[in-house]
Protein backbone atom coordinates (compact mmCIF):
# COMPACT_ATOMS: atom_id res chain seq x y z
CA UNK A 1 0.00 0.00 0.00
CA UNK A 2 1.28 3.23 -0.37
CA UNK A 3 2.99 5.16 2.46
CA UNK A 4 0.43 7.92 2.13
CA UNK A 5 -2.23 5.33 3.67
CA UNK A 6 0.74 3.59 5.96
CA UNK A 7 -0.40 5.65 8.97
CA UNK A 8 -0.34 4.52 12.60
CA UNK A 9 -3.83 3.98 13.64
CA UNK A 10 -5.42 3.90 16.90
CA UNK A 11 -8.70 2.03 18.27
CA UNK A 12 -10.70 0.45 21.02
CA UNK A 13 -12.63 -2.69 21.13
CA UNK A 14 -15.98 -2.46 21.85
CA UNK A 15 -19.41 -4.83 20.86
CA UNK A 16 -21.86 -3.05 19.19
CA UNK A 17 -25.07 -4.02 17.63
CA UNK A 18 -24.98 -5.12 14.06
CA UNK A 19 -27.70 -2.64 12.64
CA UNK A 20 -26.12 0.31 13.73
CA UNK A 21 -22.98 -0.18 11.35
CA UNK A 22 -22.97 1.65 8.05
CA UNK A 23 -21.35 1.11 4.52
CA UNK A 24 -19.97 4.45 3.26
CA UNK A 25 -22.67 5.84 0.68
CA UNK A 26 -19.33 5.54 -1.81
CA UNK A 27 -18.29 1.79 -1.46
CA UNK A 28 -16.51 0.46 -4.24
CA UNK A 29 -15.68 -3.50 -5.04
CA UNK A 30 -18.81 -4.20 -3.23
CA UNK A 31 -20.04 -7.07 -5.26
CA UNK A 32 -19.00 -10.04 -2.88
CA UNK A 33 -18.82 -13.66 -4.06
CA UNK A 34 -21.43 -15.40 -2.36
CA UNK A 35 -20.12 -18.42 -2.09
CA UNK A 36 -17.11 -16.91 -0.98
CA UNK A 37 -18.98 -15.28 2.08
CA UNK A 38 -20.67 -18.72 2.79
CA UNK A 39 -16.80 -20.34 3.51
CA UNK A 40 -16.02 -17.04 5.56
CA UNK A 41 -19.33 -16.85 7.37
CA UNK A 42 -18.75 -21.19 8.01
CA UNK A 43 -14.86 -20.17 9.54
CA UNK A 44 -15.95 -17.36 11.63
CA UNK A 45 -18.45 -20.09 13.10
CA UNK A 46 -16.14 -22.87 13.64
CA UNK A 47 -13.21 -20.52 14.77
CA UNK A 48 -14.43 -17.32 16.20
CA UNK A 49 -14.11 -14.12 14.26
CA UNK A 50 -9.76 -13.37 14.76
CA UNK A 51 -9.95 -9.90 13.37
CA UNK A 52 -13.07 -7.75 14.03
CA UNK A 53 -14.33 -5.24 11.54
CA UNK A 54 -12.29 -1.55 11.79
CA UNK A 55 -15.40 0.92 12.11
CA UNK A 56 -15.05 5.23 13.14
CA UNK A 57 -17.94 6.73 14.40
CA UNK A 58 -20.19 9.54 12.51
CA UNK A 59 -21.22 11.43 15.68
CA UNK A 60 -24.88 10.47 15.00
CA UNK A 61 -25.04 7.43 16.99
CA UNK A 62 -24.09 5.31 13.74
CA UNK A 63 -20.72 3.44 13.18
CA UNK A 64 -18.84 4.12 9.19
CA UNK A 65 -17.38 0.57 8.17
CA UNK A 66 -13.77 1.61 7.45
CA UNK A 67 -12.60 -2.50 6.69
CA UNK A 68 -14.26 -5.82 7.04
CA UNK A 69 -17.13 -5.37 4.64
CA UNK A 70 -16.70 -9.56 3.99
CA UNK A 71 -16.52 -10.13 7.19
CA UNK A 72 -19.15 -8.21 8.24
CA UNK A 73 -21.33 -9.90 5.45
CA UNK A 74 -20.43 -13.09 6.86
CA UNK A 75 -21.69 -11.98 10.37
CA UNK A 76 -25.05 -10.75 9.08
CA UNK A 77 -25.57 -14.12 7.31
CA UNK A 78 -24.87 -16.08 10.79
CA UNK A 79 -27.69 -13.85 11.79
CA UNK A 80 -25.50 -11.77 14.18
CA UNK A 81 -26.81 -9.43 16.51
CA UNK A 82 -23.99 -7.46 18.25
CA UNK A 83 -20.23 -8.33 16.95
CA UNK A 84 -16.81 -6.72 18.48
CA UNK A 85 -15.25 -4.10 16.51
CA UNK A 86 -12.45 -1.87 16.37
CA UNK A 87 -13.38 1.42 17.18
CA UNK A 88 -10.78 3.99 15.55
CA UNK A 89 -9.67 7.14 17.27
CA UNK A 90 -7.38 8.17 15.61
CA UNK A 91 -4.75 8.12 12.08
CA UNK A 92 -7.70 7.70 9.71
CA UNK A 93 -9.79 10.12 7.75
CA UNK A 94 -12.14 8.98 5.74
CA UNK A 95 -10.65 8.71 2.18
CA UNK A 96 -7.90 6.89 3.58
CA UNK A 97 -10.28 4.28 4.87
CA UNK A 98 -12.04 4.37 1.68
CA UNK A 99 -8.91 3.18 -0.67
CA UNK A 100 -7.99 0.65 2.41
CA UNK A 101 -11.48 -0.69 2.26
CA UNK A 102 -11.10 -0.84 -1.42
CA UNK A 103 -7.57 -2.37 -1.28
CA UNK A 104 -8.73 -5.19 0.91
CA UNK A 105 -11.73 -6.32 -1.09
CA UNK A 106 -9.64 -6.39 -4.57
CA UNK A 107 -7.00 -8.49 -2.80
CA UNK A 108 -8.82 -11.28 -1.46
CA UNK A 109 -11.11 -12.09 -3.99
CA UNK A 110 -11.23 -12.31 -8.21
CA UNK A 111 -13.70 -9.18 -9.38
CA UNK A 112 -15.53 -8.86 -12.33
CA UNK A 113 -13.62 -6.47 -14.94
CA UNK A 114 -16.44 -4.07 -14.23
CA UNK A 115 -15.97 -3.66 -10.34
CA UNK A 116 -11.96 -3.91 -10.66
CA UNK A 117 -11.96 -0.95 -13.23
CA UNK A 118 -14.75 1.11 -10.79
CA UNK A 119 -12.34 0.02 -8.14
CA UNK A 120 -9.22 1.34 -9.83
CA UNK A 121 -10.44 4.44 -11.11
CA UNK A 122 -11.77 5.33 -7.51
CA UNK A 123 -8.01 4.30 -6.10
CA UNK A 124 -6.40 6.79 -9.04
CA UNK A 125 -8.51 9.53 -8.01
CA UNK A 126 -7.67 9.09 -4.32
CA UNK A 127 -3.84 7.96 -4.66
CA UNK A 128 -2.87 8.52 -8.12
CA UNK A 129 -1.65 6.22 -11.33
CA UNK A 130 1.37 5.36 -9.32
CA UNK A 131 0.18 4.68 -5.68
CA UNK A 132 -2.76 3.02 -7.18
CA UNK A 133 -1.12 0.02 -9.29
CA UNK A 134 1.60 -0.37 -6.68
CA UNK A 135 -1.07 -0.92 -3.86
CA UNK A 136 -2.94 -3.49 -6.05
CA UNK A 137 0.67 -5.35 -7.21
CA UNK A 138 -0.06 -4.52 -10.91
CA UNK A 139 1.42 -2.48 -13.58
CA UNK A 140 0.84 1.28 -14.75
CA UNK A 141 -0.27 -0.08 -17.94
CA UNK A 142 -2.80 -2.57 -16.67
CA UNK A 143 -3.83 -0.18 -13.79
CA UNK A 144 -4.62 2.62 -16.59
CA UNK A 145 -6.01 -0.23 -18.68
CA UNK A 146 -8.79 -0.45 -15.51
CA UNK A 147 -9.26 2.82 -15.21
CA UNK A 148 -9.49 3.37 -18.90
CA UNK A 149 -12.55 0.60 -18.77
CA UNK A 150 -14.46 2.27 -15.85
CA UNK A 151 -15.11 5.23 -18.34
CA UNK A 152 -17.22 3.28 -20.81
CA UNK A 153 -20.67 3.58 -21.45
CA UNK A 154 -22.51 0.60 -19.33
CA UNK A 155 -23.77 -0.89 -22.79
CA UNK A 156 -20.19 -1.58 -23.58
CA UNK A 157 -19.62 -2.76 -19.85
CA UNK A 158 -21.79 -5.36 -20.56
CA UNK A 159 -20.51 -6.75 -23.33
CA UNK A 160 -16.59 -7.78 -21.23
CA UNK A 161 -15.62 -10.44 -20.92
CA UNK A 162 -19.11 -12.75 -22.69
CA UNK A 163 -18.50 -10.90 -26.12
CA UNK A 164 -15.58 -8.95 -26.36
CA UNK A 165 -12.28 -8.16 -23.67
CA UNK A 166 -11.98 -5.75 -22.23
CA UNK A 167 -8.83 -4.05 -24.57
CA UNK A 168 -10.88 -4.76 -27.68
CA UNK A 169 -14.31 -2.73 -25.70
CA UNK A 170 -11.74 -0.04 -24.69
CA UNK A 171 -10.40 0.41 -28.74
CA UNK A 172 -13.56 0.18 -30.06
CA UNK A 173 -15.71 3.34 -27.81
CA UNK A 174 -12.60 5.33 -28.81
CA UNK A 175 -13.00 4.23 -32.50
CA UNK A 176 -16.56 4.32 -32.62
CA UNK A 177 -18.18 6.49 -30.32
CA UNK A 178 -21.73 5.64 -31.43
CA UNK A 179 -23.26 3.51 -28.58
CA UNK A 180 -25.49 0.89 -30.49
CA UNK A 181 -23.27 0.99 -33.64
CA UNK A 182 -20.30 0.02 -31.34
CA UNK A 183 -22.40 -3.04 -29.82
CA UNK A 184 -23.12 -4.38 -33.57
CA UNK A 185 -19.61 -3.90 -34.08
CA UNK A 186 -18.43 -5.51 -30.98
CA UNK A 187 -20.97 -8.18 -32.00
CA UNK A 188 -19.79 -9.39 -35.40
CA UNK A 189 -15.98 -9.02 -34.59
CA UNK A 190 -16.92 -11.31 -31.41
CA UNK A 191 -16.34 -14.31 -33.22
CA UNK A 192 -12.66 -13.53 -34.89
CA UNK A 193 -9.78 -14.50 -32.98
CA UNK A 194 -7.81 -11.70 -31.29
CA UNK A 195 -5.59 -10.79 -33.90
CA UNK A 196 -8.21 -10.53 -36.59
CA UNK A 197 -10.47 -8.15 -34.28
CA UNK A 198 -7.19 -6.28 -33.88
CA UNK A 199 -7.14 -5.99 -37.73
CA UNK A 200 -10.52 -5.33 -37.77
CA UNK A 201 -10.60 -2.21 -35.39
CA UNK A 202 -7.35 -1.18 -37.17
CA UNK A 203 -8.87 -0.53 -40.67
CA UNK A 204 -12.17 0.38 -39.49
CA UNK A 205 -10.30 3.63 -37.84
CA UNK A 206 -8.75 4.47 -41.09
CA UNK A 207 -12.01 3.55 -42.89
CA UNK A 208 -15.28 4.47 -41.08
CA UNK A 209 -17.95 4.40 -43.60
CA UNK A 210 -16.36 0.99 -45.26
CA UNK A 211 -19.33 -1.83 -44.60
CA UNK A 212 -18.86 -4.99 -42.69
CA UNK A 213 -17.50 -7.63 -45.22
CA UNK A 214 -15.06 -5.23 -46.89
CA UNK A 215 -13.40 -4.61 -43.33
CA UNK A 216 -13.87 -8.68 -42.61
CA UNK A 217 -12.25 -9.82 -45.74
CA UNK A 218 -9.47 -7.23 -45.54
CA UNK A 219 -8.47 -8.19 -41.85
CA UNK A 220 -9.11 -11.66 -42.48
CA UNK A 221 -5.93 -11.34 -45.40
CA UNK A 222 -3.61 -9.23 -42.94
CA UNK A 223 -4.19 -12.01 -40.27
CA UNK A 224 -3.29 -14.66 -42.27
CA UNK A 225 -0.41 -12.82 -44.05
CA UNK A 226 1.37 -12.46 -40.88
CA UNK A 227 0.42 -15.86 -39.83
CA UNK A 228 1.59 -18.89 -42.25
CA UNK A 229 1.82 -22.19 -40.86
CA UNK A 230 5.20 -24.27 -41.19
CA UNK A 231 5.13 -27.98 -41.61
CA UNK A 232 8.83 -29.61 -40.92
CA UNK A 233 10.10 -33.22 -41.69
CA UNK A 234 11.19 -34.51 -38.77
CA UNK A 235 14.99 -34.21 -39.60
CA UNK A 236 14.24 -30.60 -40.20
CA UNK A 237 12.37 -30.66 -37.50
CA UNK A 238 15.50 -31.90 -35.24
CA UNK A 239 17.73 -29.63 -36.61
CA UNK A 240 15.24 -26.81 -35.93
CA UNK A 241 15.64 -27.77 -32.03
CA UNK A 242 19.01 -28.59 -31.97
CA UNK A 243 20.16 -24.84 -33.41
CA UNK A 244 17.69 -23.36 -30.85
CA UNK A 245 19.57 -25.27 -28.15
CA UNK A 246 22.65 -24.14 -29.35
CA UNK A 247 21.50 -20.08 -29.89
CA UNK A 248 19.43 -20.42 -26.78
CA UNK A 249 16.41 -18.90 -28.59
CA UNK A 250 12.43 -20.53 -28.91
CA UNK A 251 12.16 -22.14 -31.71
CA UNK A 252 9.30 -20.41 -33.37
CA UNK A 253 11.05 -17.31 -33.51
CA UNK A 254 14.07 -18.66 -34.71
CA UNK A 255 11.88 -20.20 -37.61
CA UNK A 256 10.37 -16.89 -38.68
CA UNK A 257 13.87 -15.19 -38.28
CA UNK A 258 15.47 -17.74 -40.98
CA UNK A 259 12.06 -17.52 -43.28
CA UNK A 260 12.24 -13.86 -43.07
CA UNK A 261 16.18 -14.28 -43.86
CA UNK A 262 15.72 -16.55 -46.89
CA UNK A 263 12.52 -14.36 -48.38
CA UNK A 264 14.99 -11.05 -47.55
CA UNK A 265 18.13 -12.57 -49.73
CA UNK A 266 15.49 -13.71 -52.21
CA UNK A 267 14.26 -10.41 -53.34
CA UNK A 268 17.70 -8.87 -53.59
CA UNK A 269 18.55 -11.34 -55.96
CA UNK A 270 15.14 -10.53 -58.44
Amino acid sequence: MSQRYRQKIHYRVKVIPIKRIQVWDEAQARSLDRDGIRELAKSIKNEGLQNPPMVQKDGRGRFLLMSGQRRLAALKLLKAKKIPVLVLTKGYDLENAKAASVIENLHRKNMAPKDMASSCRFLAEKMGVTGGAHSLGISRKTFKKYVGFAALPEKIKNLVPGTISSSVAINLNQIVPNVNKAVLVAERISVLDARTQKNYLRLLAKHPSANHRKLLKKARILAVRRTVPLTLSSSYAKKLEKESQYREEDPEKLARQIVVSWLSKRSHKR
